[in-house]
């Protein structure tokens, strides 16, 4: 199976069109430049080894093909693994995929449990209906997949048939009851229960309906394997989200992201424009919104959460979240950030350090026309938004030798790997 973000639309589109606009604004810095030939890059396949520690090559389940590809500034990747063949775009979503695989691995070692056998022989033999629709068989539906709010059988009320056996639970019940257990497992595990790895989704259903029905405990499935992720600095970060996204239901999300957006001051339509966006899921959405609900009183949070509605996939829901714990992080451990502006499609905040501030989510930077373009834009046009003073751009990858020379050349400080600085919640 692939699971594969579609690159034709979305996050490319967007940086496509930021590129547009970008070189025609910056026609004239570039001829002015042209008398001093410029060489330039271009994007080359490399080999695993050259981009990725050991353990994120290889692991229990799992193999890297070794050619990596690079979209643009991101990593294409495909992971051969026992439960299939994966390709993902993006370092982040490389490290997302692994624990998925690892969780995955977990759920399947639970077919040699007795008991769970005989649950989901159980499970299969009691269908009910939801949201008018038989399921015959639940073990493998009620999957949390991306699409909407109603995600993981949240707060279900409605359309479960309550006749069966007296003796069983009801429906009801067990329906939420493989919710949370879906969320525990997750939450144990390291993964995202909206993920759209829909073989991780089969078997945190199987085993979830399994659990539901015969009271399978959660510490019978847990991780085995995996591989070592970043130490989370934002402590409080990591357990606001992570005790929201444990503890509630998707409905119950949608309730504390509104308040959250009214309280700073987002408009009731943009904040409801934003939470109906099927490009993100409660998960992108809470983690988003809590980035913004920790940066207090910056000013230019609606203009963040307007700018980052562009986003049409998965890559580029994962692209602005990425950019917005960037943005925290900076705010927390080098200045304060009292403004976010969006000049000529690029993101750029004014630090209370008198410093402009560039957050962008990339994997890997070589030197082109096009980023020569982008540069001179923002340094031209920072001032539209009435910064000054050197740039600050903080990278989630690294840029080539060339690109981080010309960078710095240009009086930008240049921070990459802020990942590992940040420690993002992958």
């Amino acid at each position: 199976m692939n699971y594969r973000p579609r690159r034709d639309r979305g996050l490319m589109g967007l940086i496509g069109a930021l590129t547009e606009r970008t070189i025609t604004a910056a026609a004239v810095a570039l001829s002015a430049a042209a008398a001093m030939a410029q060489p330039y890059e271009s994007y080359a396949a490399r080999s695993a080894a050259e981009i990725l520690p050991p353990n994120m090559i290889q692991g229990k389940y799992f193999k890297v093909g070794n050619q990596v590809l690079a979209y643009d500034f991101l990593h294409h990747y495909t992971v051969d693994s026992d439960f299939g063949t994966f390709e993902v775009t993006g370092d982040g979503a490389l490290r997302k995929l692994v624990k998925e695989i690892a969780a995955i691995g977990a759920l399947k070692e639970t077919d040699t449990i007795e008991a769970v056998g005989a649950s989901v022989k159980q499970s299969v033999a009691s269908p009910f209906v939801l949201a008018k629709n038989l399921v015959t068989s639940p073990v493998d539906t009620v999957s949390g997949l991306p699409g909407g709010v109603s995600h993981i059988l949240g707060n279900v009320t409605e359309g479960v048939t309550m006749e069966h056996d007296p003796s069983e639970d009801s429906r009801v019940k067990q329906a939420l009851f493989v919710s949370s257990w879906k969320r525990d497992f997750a939450t144990q595990n390291g993964v995202d229960v909206y993920s759209s790895n829909k073989v991780l989704q089969k078997e945190l259903n199987r085993v979830g309906w399994a659990a539901a029905i015969s009271g399978l405990s959660i510490s019978v499935a847990t991780m085995s394997g995996g591989t070592a992720v970043a130490v989370m600095k934002n402590m409080r970060l990591a357990n606001q989200v992570g005790n929201a996204l444990k503890e509630e239901p998707p409905a119950r999300l949608r309730i504390i992201n509104e308040r959250k957006l009214k309280e700073m001051g987002i408009s009731d339509a943009l904040a409801k424009r934003y939470l109906d966006h099927l490009a993100f899921t409660p998960r992108h959405d809470t983690v988003i919104v809590e980035c913004l609900t920790q940066l207090k009183s910056t000013r230019g949070r609606a203009v963040f959460l307007n700018h980052i509605l562009a986003a049409e996939d998965e890559v580029g829901a994962n692209f602005f979240q990425q950019m917005a714990e960037t943005i925290l992080g900076y705010h927390n451990t080098v200045s304060p950030l009292e403004e976010i502006a969006v000049v000529d499609g690029m993101v750029i905040a004014q630090a209370k350090n008198g410093t402009p501030f560039v957050p962008f989510p990339l994997d890997r930077g070589v030197w082109t026309a096009r980023a020569q373009g982008i540069l001179e834009n923002i340094k031209a046009n920072r001032g539209a938004a009435g910064y000054g003073g050197n740039i600050d751009l903080w990278i989630t990858g690294t840029f080539s030798t060339l690109a981080h020379q010309q960078i710095a050349a240009r009086g930008v400080t240049i921070t990459e790997n802020v990942d590992e600085k940040i420690g993002f919640l992958n």
